[in-house]
C-alpha cells in the first residue's frame, strides 16, 4: 500500500502535517476525514522516508497507555474495532492516531488485530504481535494487554537503571576531561613561560607535563579526530561484519563491573519475555527464538540459539540453560522446579524478579564505588598538575632564602 506525506487542516483551523498509508489520494482523504482533518495536499513517498521516520516518535509510554485502554475496553465487552475507533478519536499523538486509523480500516476489511499490528512493525514489535496473536487464539486478549503494560513499565524501569549506570560516569568523565584540558592549555603554558625565562633546570614531572600540554595544543585536531573516526569506524565494522559485531557484544559483557550488570539486564529481559510468552500459550521453542531477537546482544543470542537446539534434541529447558554457563545454580534449580511442577511461567517470573533486584542492587553498589573512584582520579590528576607546576617555584623560593 502506498505511503503519503500530507498537509491537512483541523476543524479548529490549525495545520497538521503527517504521513499515512492509503490506497490512493481519495482513500487518504476519507481516512483523514474520519480523524477530523481536511486534506490540503498529499505527496506519495517511500515508506522508509515517511512512516518509519515518524513512527520513531511513538514512545513506550504511549504503548503503555494503549495497552491499558485496550485492556479496560476488552474487559468491558467493547468490540475491538469500536475500541480502536474511540482511541483514534481521542488520542493526542498524531502518528499513533494515523496508525490506529489504518488498523481500524484493516479490521473493517476482515483482518485480525494481530495482522493489523504486524503491518506496523515500527510501532508493534514481533513480541507484541506474537503475544496478541496468542491471546486471540486462547481468548485472553485483555490478560495479554495487562501483561504487556506491566512488561513495558518494567522495561522503563530497567532502561532507567541502565542509563543511571552509564550516563553518570560518562558525565563525570567529560567534566574531568574538560578541566584537565583547560588546565593544560591555559594554566600550564603561562607557568611554563615563567619557568623558561628563569632558565631553571626543570624536574622530570614538569617536563612531562609541558610535553603533554604541547602535544594537546599542537595536535588537538588529530586528538579530537581519533576517537570520532575510531567510533565511526567501529560502528561501520560492526554493521558490516557479523563476526566483529559478535566479538564486540562479547567484549561488552567482559567490561569490569559494567559487563556483569549488562549480562544480568539481558537475562532479566529474556526471562521476563519468556514468562510472558509462555503463559500466553507460546511454546518454549518459539519463545526462545523470539528471545534471541530481543536480547540485544549477539553473543547471548547465539547462546539462546544453542539452547533451542538442545531442547529440540530432547533436553529440558533447565539442562539447556545449565550448559550455557551464564546462570547460577540457584536459577537452574528454580527452572528445574518449575518444569517439574508445571509452573514454568512462575519460575521464569521468579528469575526475572531475581535478576531485576540484583541489577538494581548492583547498579547502586557500582555507582557508590564509581563516585569516590572518579573523585579520587580527578584529585590525583589535579595534584599531579599542581605538583608539576609549583615544585619549580618552591625550589626558587628555597634558593632565595639563602
Amino acid at each position: 500500500m502506498p505511503s503519503y506525506r500530507y498537509k491537512a487542516v483541523e476543524r479548529s483551523g490549525r495545520q497538521a502535517l503527517g504521513g499515512m498509508e492509503a490506497v490512493n489520494e481519495v482513500d487518504l482523504e476519507l481516512r483523514l476525514k474520519r480523524m477530523g482533518l481536511d486534506l490540503i495536499t498529499a505527496t506519495e513517498v517511500e515508506r522508509s522516508a515517511s512512516i518509519l521516520v515518524a513512527a520513531s516518535k511513538i514512545t513506550r509510554q504511549d504503548l503503555i497507555n494503549f495497552c491499558f485502554d485496550m485492556e479496560q475496553m476488552g474487559r468491558a465487552g467493547i468490540p475491538i474495532i469500536d475500541g480502536l475507533r474511540d482511541l483514534r478519536d481521542t488520542i493526542d499523538h498524531k502518528r499513533f492516531r494515523e496508525v490506529l486509523t489504518v488498523m481500524a480500516e484493516d479490521m473493517d476489511s476482515g483482518k485480525t488485530l494481530s495482522q493489523c499490528m504486524a503491518a506496523h512493525p515500527e510501532t508493534f514489535d514481533k513480541v507484541f504481535v506474537s503475544l496478541i496473536r496468542a491471546g486471540e487464539q486462547t481468548g485472553r486478549v485483555p490478560d495479554v494487554y495487562k501483561s504487556l503494560a506491566d512488561s513495558l513499565k518494567w522495561q522503563d524501569e530497567l532502561s532507567s537503571q541502565t542509563k543511571k549506570l552509564l550516563i553518570y560516569p560518562a558525565l563525570v568523565l567529560a567534566v574531568v576531561t574538560f578541566v584537565v584540558i583547560f588546565l593544560l592549555t591555559f594554566l600550564v603554558p603561562q607557568v611554563t613561560q615563567l619557568l623558561k625565562t628563569m632558565n631553571l633546570a626543570l624536574p622530570l614531572q614538569t617536563r612531562i607535563l609541558i610535553t603533554v600540554a604541547d602535544v594537546i595544543r599542537g595536535w588537538w585536531p588529530l586528538l579530537l579526530a581519533i576517537p570520532v573516526f575510531g567510533y565511526a569506524g567501529l560502528a561501520l565494522a560492526i554493521r558490516r561484519s557479523g563476526r566483529i559485531a559478535y566479538k564486540w557484544d562479547y567484549a561488552k559483557l567482559r567490561i569490569p563491573l559494567i559487563g556483569r550488570i549488562l549480562e544480568k539486564i539481558i537475562l532479566a529481559r529474556v526471562a521476563n519475555f519468556m514468562a510472558l510468552m509462555y503463559e500466553s500459550g507460546i511454546t518454549v521453542l518459539d519463545a526462545l527464538k523470539t528471545s534471541e531477537e530481543i536480547s540485544g546482544n549477539r553473543y547471548m543470542a547465539a547462546g539462546l540459539a544453542r539452547a533451542g537446539q538442545q531442547i529440540s534434541a530432547g533436553q529440558t529447558l533447565s539442562e539447556a540453560f545449565r550448559d550455557l554457563g551464564v546462570l547460577p545454580a540457584l536459577v537452574i534449580r528454580m527452572l528445574r522446579v518449575g518444569e517439574t511442577t508445571g509452573a514454568l511461567d512462575a519460575a521464569l517470573r521468579n528469575i526475572n524478579y531475581f535478576y531485576t533486584r540484583d541489577v538494581r542492587e548492583s547498579v547502586d553498589k557500582t555507582l557508590k564505588l564509581l563516585e569516590p573512584a572518579l573523585t579520587l582520579g580527578l584529585g590525583l590528576m589535579m595534584a599531579f598538575i599542581m605538583w608539576s607546576t609549583l615544585s619549580p617555584l618552591y625550589d626558587i623560593l628555597g634558593k632565595l632564602r639563602f
